[in-house]
């Protein structure tokens, strides 16, 4: 290697260095090291963003971002958006504190687990019915099948035009290779104790009695989502069905379905739940998950290595999906 190419690759080798120790003191400098150490067993923040009058309390806006999972990825690698167990924890912190007067939920999500949408939902009902506080959901870009799910519980629904929500139903899906393990050749050995211990294998056929089950556990699961919106949006189960055939809506779309109360952003949502409940003066916090020290080098981590954590996210995504689940989700 001639000395210009060492040069060359010196100023690279400089300018990597340069971009990693600018990133780790952004990430310094906008970290709240107080938190970070502090005694607090929370794993997130509240965060002032509009002051209020003392006596008026406390509205908690809580954001509901990413697919609605329970699976943790977990390492260095683990910047995802969403994370279910502090969720929960947020809903119940908001509950429980006298301050808070009312809730607001960000939603913006294309839905998800069915039995982790559920348990959102019920800690919504609990916010309402147990601790007495109103829950008002602002929908963002995306609040579609499970998304919808937890929202039908709210008070009030608010979506912006552009919204797409709807998509109201469930969906199992898995892959099967059995054609292109035949065609390569190769042979797969199924030891089983009872006829449908593999069913949804990727490597076998489907019967009809395959089928038949797996329908009556969608089925199953599609009535309990209709029995969420009748009692949540007090509407008629006959035009619940008719508008829960898996399409999707747009924001004014739902508005003029009834699956949402108005069209508005954020914002409106929290000028009407202060006028609803004479909350006037209330402060308004919101709830940030926890900066600590995985977060912290996660996202220069991510960008170092990113395909490794591309390389991490396919590998995730063929174990899964020899893993079939029910979802509320919405698949495009």
């Amino acid at each position: 290697m001639n000395k210009k190419r060492w040069i060359a690759l010196g100023i690279a080798v400089g300018l990597f260095i340069v971009s990693l120790i600018a990133q780790f003191s952004t990430a310094v400098a906008t970290t709240n090291w107080t938190q970070m150490f502090s005694d607090s067993d929370r794993s997130f923040s509240e965060e002032t963003v509009e002051e209020g009058a003392s006596l008026d309390g406390k509205i908690a806006v809580v954001h509901l971002n990413g697919v609605i999972s329970s699976d943790d990825v977990g390492g260095v690698l683990n910047t995802g958006s969403y994370n279910h167990r502090v969720l929960l924890e947020m809903l119940e912190y908001a509950a429980d504190d006298d301050e808070v007067e009312g809730v607001v939920v960000r939603v913006n999500t294309p839905g998800g687990g069915v039995v982790e949408s559920e348990e959102i939902h019920d800690r919504i009902l609990e916010i309402q019915e147990e601790a007495g506080k109103p829950v008002y959901v602002s929908m963002g870009n995306t609040a579609a099948s499970g998304g919808y799910y937890v929202s039908a519980p709210a008070e009030k629904i608010y979506a912006h035009a552009a919204t797409v929500t709807g998509s109201i139903g469930v969906i199992m899906e898995s892959i099967n290779v059995a054609e292109l393990a035949d065609n390569l050749g190769i042979e797969v050995n199924t030891i089983k104790s009872g006829e449908f211990k593999d069913i949804m294998s990727a490597t076998g056929e489907m019967t009809e009695e395959d089928e038949a089950i797996l329908q009556s556990m969608i089925d199953e699961m599609y009535d309990e989502f209709v029995s969420v919106i009748v009692n949540g949006r007090d509407m008629d189960e006959n035009q619940v069905r008719e508008l829960a055939d898996g399409r999707v809506y747009t924001g004014t779309q739902a508005q003029e379905n009834g699956l949402v109360d108005e069209v508005g952003d954020l914002n409106d949502v929290i000028s009407a739940m202060k006028s609803d409940h004479d909350l006037d003066g209330a402060q308004v916090v919101e709830y940030e998950y926890e900066l600590g020290f995985g977060s912290l080098f996660g996202g220069a981590a991510q960008k170092m290595f990113s395909r490794e954590f591309q390389l991490s996210g396919l590998q995730d995504l063929v174990r899964d999906a020899n893993a079939p689940r029910a979802m509320y989700l919405y698949t495009r």
